[in-house]
């Protein structure tokens, strides 16, 4: 927070003085701090509004989601002079969600950018929990806790509840710079910290019982881009070098256990996200060849991600002997990427196009055999080795466009894509896919684009020894690991009427998916789409638009409730549907603007069930509506000062069975914090004064 202020008054320092409170002419205004003396301008949008309701959905990412009074606090602006310039952005300064950002330079020589922006992320705001917060990381019972062996026995539960959003925020500061020296190299660096603070929800088991804790946490994580560039007359290399490095406030939370338990398992700790870092070196470069309209650029990166982070002990058990084999993970994963790409129009009205992409990841983390701890209560006797997952992926792809005609273009590619794991049911995976594209253009009066093709993805075997050890139907097939058929198709649509300011812009897409291999799990799935816009100018001063889109999801997997073959089926489809109309009146009596925008989308899942045990069953729809009302209103009361009115309506419900009617004690041996499904509506209302300063050039503006 201290660096967005910081940030803000480094802004309104090159601000002229009194810009805000004199309605004098401007345009003789100097920058006091700044070396800019002509070429500036601002826009400044000042007022105040009022949230009618508090809102998580809302909320999330806005910060409109606070019933309250509100400050609406705006600005943009530059400044140019002998080839420097600045510009500046301020954003929602007056709610949670605000943006700040400072950027100039010299053209051809050097440039800096320094940004803040807090992002507030909402969850939930109608949970309450039992657990107190006793000290960093630690949740404890309330003074007169009952333990027992189901929330129904739970005697203190209502009296000891206390309201707890699920809620964080979030903070990115960001300082950029490079530099032109006259010379062909040049040189940038940036750094972006990111800070990410708040509670979340975290599932806290203790063998059949289970306690949704609120849980704090606090994460950093610092980015470094530093890098070189060589600029030759037909090309250029560059050399970079980045690093992420992530920190947590803490490396673990506890809990006190609400349930009755055994001796012993009272209480139970969860590991935070370890600190990790890194590191990669990045090598690139392109070149060109004016004469055959060719171009070849590559990137090579080599990188490294190490974990170090101390090791949680088995259990919090003391009554429990068992030792970790060692301190520390020592993780350590090596990544290599390679990809190039080359493009010619050496032939006459045709473009071709070849790219090869490698990307490694050879995970070099030691192996060692784990002991089993059952939830804090015993030790299970049985041991595990962790599992250091490695692939290498390898996609080459190959394109071609063909100008037929003046108005006729045929497009194809072909491309495949390998994939070699280890430790995983497949070792080896292909896909090949091919499509065709076809483009007519009539005029200026119609554009039509469609594009087909098939993908076929094919596994050297399925082994069903690795899934047996993993302890799974060796009948299984994961759906990302299986073989597939896909069809797919699309069309795009543009008309405009001949000399009228109207157009109609139609998408469609299907794609039909076949897991015909599968004996268990995912075995089919489709994915239809279609949107439609079409916007009419009526005149200069008035336009209107109407749009929809619709939506349909559906699949099919089959199961085994006796660990054998399919003997249960379930269907799964999801509908949305979208549509929105607005309109523009510009000059209304030459000084008022009217501004209307609607949108509504409704979406519907279904879960249909039929199983061995209990024959045809359907889960309750999963259903979501949200109507969005935006309205503005603008009386230029001269050509720098403009009065706004704006509201918005925003509502947004669900219905939602694992949530519905779920209160803390619903669940027998679950404790839950009590969310309740979206049912949300907020009336934003503000009332601004827009200002406007300066003699940029090109303005339209004085």
């Amino acid at each position: 927070m201290t660096a967005f202020f910081v940030l803000v008054a480094a802004l309104l320092a090159c601000l002229p003085p009194g810009a805000v409170a004199q309605t004098v002419d401007t345009s003789d205004w100097v920058c006091e701090f700044c070396p800019f003396r002509t070429g500036h301008q601002a826009d400044f949008e000042v007022g105040v509004g009022s949230v009618s309701d508090d809102s998580a959905y809302f909320d999330n990412a806005s910060g409109l989601g606070e019933e309250g009074v509100i400050g609406i606090v705006d600005g943009s602006g530059g400044f140019s002079s002998d080839g420097q310039q600045v510009e500046w952005t301020l954003e929602d300064l007056g709610l949670d969600a605000r943006f700040a950002e400072l950027s100039g330079g010299r053209q051809g020589s050097y440039g800096y950018l320094l940004s803040y922006r807090e992002i507030p992320q909402r969850k939930f705001i109608t949970t309450d929990t039992i657990f107190e917060r006793s000290g960093p990381g630690e949740l404890s019972l309330p003074a007169g806790w009952v333990r027992a062996g189901s929330t129904g026995g739970f005697s203190a539960l209502a009296s000891s509840l206390r309201p707890r959003d699920i809620e964080s925020d979030r903070s990115i500061l960001g300082i950029g710079g490079r530099y032109s020296a006259r010379s062909p190299f040049s040189a940038f660096a940036n750094y972006r910290r990111q800070q990410h603070e708040g509670t979340t929800i975290l599932g806290g088991a203790s063998f059949s019982t289970s306690s949704l804790l609120p849980v704090s946490f606090d994460y950093t994580t610092d980015e470094v881009d530093l890098g070189v560039r060589y600029a030759m007359q037909n090309g250029f290399l560059s050399l970079a070098y980045y690093l992420s490095d992530f920190g947590s406030a803490g490396n673990a939370f506890s809990w006190e256990n609400p349930f009755a338990s055994i001796a012993g398992a009272e209480s139970g700790q969860l590991a935070q996200p370890p600190d990790n870092r890194f590191q990669q070196l990045r090598f690139a470069g392109g070149f060109g060849s004016r004469a055959t309209g060719s171009h070849l650029s590559f990137t090579a990166a080599a990188g490294r991600i190490d974990q170090d982070a101390l090791l949680l002990p088995y259990t919090t058990n003391g009554s429990l002997d068992t030792a970790l084999p060692r301190s520390a993970l020592n993780g350590e994963v090596d990544t290599t990427n390679f990809a190039a790409t080359f493009t010619t129009r050496a032939i006459d009205n045709a473009r071709v196009k070849v790219s090869y992409r490698f990307d490694e990841r050879d995970n070099k983390t030691p192996r060692e055999v784990w002991s089993r701890v059952i939830t804090d209560s015993f030790v299970s006797g049985d041991s595990e080795q962790n599992t250091p997952y490695s692939f290498q992926r390898l996609t080459l792809s190959m394109s071609a466009d063909y100008d037929l005609l003046d108005a006729l273009r045929l497009s194809g590619g072909w491309g495949r894509r390998t994939v070699d794991r280890e430790f995983q049911e497949v070792a080896n995976q292909t896909e090949d896919t091919g499509w065709g594209r076809i483009r007519w253009r009539f005029r200026q009066v119609l554009d039509i684009e469609a594009r087909g093709g098939i993908a076929k993805r094919d596994i050297d075997r399925y082994s069903e020894r690795v899934a047996v050890q993993m302890q799974q139907n060796p009948l299984l097939r994961k759906y990302n690991l299986a073989y597939r058929y896909r069809e797919f198709a699309e069309i795009d649509i543009h008309a405009s009427v001949p000399n009228r300011p109207v157009s109609l812009t139609i998408n469609g897409f299907y794609a039909d998916d076949s897991y015909s291999e599968s004996q268990l799990g995912m075995v089919s799935g489709d994915d239809l789409r279609f949107t439609a816009d079409l916007n009419w100018a009526i005149s200069d001063r008035t336009s209107v638009y109407l749009s929809t889109g619709i939506e349909e999801i559906s699949s099919e997997q089959l199961g085994s409730e006796s660990f054998s073959t399919a003997d249960w089926r379930a269907n799964n489809d999801d509908d949305f549907l979208t549509y929105g109309a607005g309109l523009r009146f510009l000059d209304i009596g030459d000084s008022i603007d009217l501004h209307l925008d609607y949108t509504r989308s409704e979406g519907t899942s279904r879960i249909d069930m039929v199983t061995a045990s209990g024959g045809p069953s359907r889960f309750p729809d999963l259903e979501t509506t949200l109507d969005y009302l935006y309205a503005r209103l603008a009386y230029r009361r001269s050509e720098r000062l403009e009065l706004a009115a704006t509201l918005r309506y925003q509502r947004f419900a669900m219905d939602d069975w694992s949530l519905d009617d779920v209160g803390p004690a619903t669940v027998p041996q679950v404790l839950t914090p009590g969310a309740e499904a979206y049912d949300d509506k907020v009336l934003v209302f503000g009332l601004s004064f827009i200002y406007r300063v300066g003699n940029a050039a090109g303005s339209n503006r004085n």
